[in-house]
């Protein structure tokens, strides 16, 4: 089994903003979606994703049925 390795990034923007997270460089659809009670739906998740700069933002909150 193959090791992945991970960086750290920080979130800007909606309910996460300024939380630093782990994500995989590698993968080939770069977005996270994190289970958040913060959010506009609590107990959903909040969807971040890189800017053309490599910057997370994030793009929206989802319902819990939606993922």
């Amino acid at each position: 089994m193959t090791e992945r390795s991970t960086v750290d990034v920080e979130l800007h923007g909606g309910p996460l903003d300024g939380w630093v997270v782990p994500v995989d460089p590698a993968d080939p659809d770069p977005w996270i979606a994190i289970i958040s009670d913060h959010g506009q739906h609590p107990g959903g998740r909040s969807l971040y994703a890189p800017d053309t700069h490599g910057v997370w933002r994030w793009v929206r909150d989802l319902r819990p049925d939606e993922l």
